[in-house]
């Protein structure tokens, strides 16, 4: 059978009021090209997720959650006009695009997959890995190419990685080189805890930069780069928006030779 459809294409003015919080297909609907739905729904639900515990449980200031709208509402634009873009090449009646859709598109999605390049970046766009905040009202700071904001690019290590720590879900500072004494000493009143890891050949190709210092968030996104590992800053930060870690409830995490974690 043959049936008509009609693609829908919308964001909500707002993504919160008040009490009320919109996630998923509530805040946007877009065509189905590119399989986003899903991700999106599941991104703005994790965003969210967080924020609102730390809130609830008394571990962050209600200022956290004013960030949910602006860094969901930002990305949901952009998908729009990303669907909607593929959607049009994928059903337009044009010569010109039928001849682009059928002959040179295959090519090129042929040519960019089989490159390291081209395959991490269809990766990171199609699973939303490569998804950054930067703009968003808690994000801040650069330290080598990564920017508050931007998701912890991930270091492999022997028999482990960088990313092991982010099971706690809660606050971490990595260094990646040498966390000095007196940076560690000062943040110890936080109560967030300091993963030093070995500085190698990885973390330099990840776009780290050797003994900077990142504030890293419990979605594993970075919310403060420095180049320099001034506690004074991440103090302000974290005072900023009352964050309160779970350390009673988490055992410092240890990776024998190649980091180690001061609550």
């Amino acid at each position: 059978w043959f049936s008509t459809y009609r693609v829908h294409h919308r964001v909500a003015e707002n993504f919160r009021v008040g009490r009320v919080f919109l996630c998923g297909d509530a805040g946007h609907i877009h065509s189905p090209a590119g399989g986003q739905g899903m991700n999106t729904g599941m991104g703005d639900a994790v965003n969210l997720a967080w924020k609102l515990a730390a809130v609830v449980q008394g571990r962050a200031d209600r200022r956290l959650l004013d960030s949910y709208e602006p860094e969901r509402i930002a990305f949901a634009h952009r998908l729009i006009e990303s669907t909607d873009q593929a959607f049009r090449i994928a059903t337009s009646r044009s010569r010109l695009v039928g001849l682009f859709r059928r002959y040179l598109m295959p090519k090129i999605l042929n040519i960019a997959l089989h490159t390291s390049y081209g395959s991490r970046a269809f990766f990171g766009v199609i699973s939303q890995a490569a998804i950054q905040y930067r703009a968003g009202p808690i994000s801040s700071g650069t330290a080598g190419k990564i920017s508050g904001g931007d998701r912890l690019p991930y270091v492999p290590m022997p028999g482990s990685d960088n990313f092991e720590p982010l099971r706690s879900l809660d606050w971490q500072v990595h260094v990646y080189g040498e966390a000095n004494a007196e940076f560690r000493a000062m943040l110890a009143s936080t109560g967030v805890p300091v993963h030093a890891f070995a500085w190698s050949e990885a973390a330099a190709k990840a776009g780290l930069q050797r003994d900077a210092a990142y504030l890293v968030r419990p979605d594993g996104h970075v919310a403060l780069a420095s180049p320099v590992q001034e506690a004074a800053s991440f103090q302000r930060y974290l005072t900023g928006l009352a964050i309160k870690p779970r350390t009673a409830e988490r055992a410092p995490y240890r990776v024998p030779g190649t980091m180690h974690s001061l609550a």
